[in-house]
């Protein structure tokens, strides 16, 4: 049994556990490393997107990879690239803010999977709706979601984190916090009540979305929704956070 996790580097604890999670199922856990630019709104956004090859080598390795595969884009698009669509849920929520955003993840993954052919492949639930999308495109390989990794006050654990001010990195706290302490509300116009108030209370936070789902669809949920999830998404100091968070006990 093979097990493939997809990364774009800039390697952290996060993608660590992911790595540990598909040693504990396989002696063969190959890790990729490859910034897909289909999935980024412009060029810009590609060259900022933080890189270091040989701290994630070292990372990847103690976390139990055995093989690390850093393709070129000639490998993963050798010829015209057939893009392909990522459905009506990428078109909602982070695919709306993001027009083509999950067109690319899903064009990339199809790629990765083409060639690795895993059995089975790990994804982090930090990227919850991505995880969805490629749940509903790949029937034939086991996906396998891992809950978010956190640091010591909550927020959660991302390659872009490194570009947020020290001022920008306490705001960022309060997307943890509304997730939290919505989390046990009775019902989900208070939850809903809960994470739109506490977005608000730091103004260096811009709010993109703050919504209660069904985790299946994304559809808003309500009192007869079985599987109720918290979505956040927005920017401080220019950087675009996301998080979310299972409702219920």
């Amino acid at each position: 049994m093979s097990v493939l996790v997809p990364t774009m580097g800039a390697l952290h604890k996060g993608h660590q556990a992911l790595i540990k999670r598909a040693r504990s199922m396989s002696k063969e856990v190959v890790v990729s490393i490859f910034v897909n630019p289909l999935q980024f709104e412009n060029e810009d956004d590609v060259l900022k997107y933080p890189r270091s090859p040989e701290r994630d080598i070292q990372l990847a390795t103690l976390a139990g990879a055995t093989e690390i595969w850093m393709p070129d884009y000639e490998e993963i698009y050798p010829g015209e690239i057939s893009q392909r669509s990522a459905g009506v849920l990428g078109d909602v929520f982070e695919g709306a803010s993001r027009p083509g955003h999950f067109d690319g993840v899903v064009t990339v993954v199809n790629r990765l999977f083409e060639i690795v052919r895993p059995d089975a492949a790990i994804f982090g639930e930090k990227d919850f709706q991505q995880l969805q999308i490629i749940r509903a495109m790949e029937k034939s390989i086991e996906i396998i979601g891992v809950p978010t990794v956190r640091e010591f006050d909550g927020l959660a654990l991302s390659s872009r984190n490194v570009h947020l001010s020290v001022e920008g990195r306490v705001s960022a706290n309060v997307i943890y916090r509304a997730l939290a302490a919505a989390r046990l509300a009775p019902t989900v116009a208070i939850a809903q009540e809960i994470i739109s108030t506490t977005v608000a209370t730091d103004s260096a936070f811009v709010c993109d979305y703050a919504v209660i789902v069904d985790e299946d669809d994304f559809t808003e949920a309500n009192e007869m929704t079985k599987n109720k999830r918290a979505i956040i998404a927005g920017w401080i100091d220019g950087v675009r956070l996301i998080d979310n968070m299972r409702m219920g006990a």
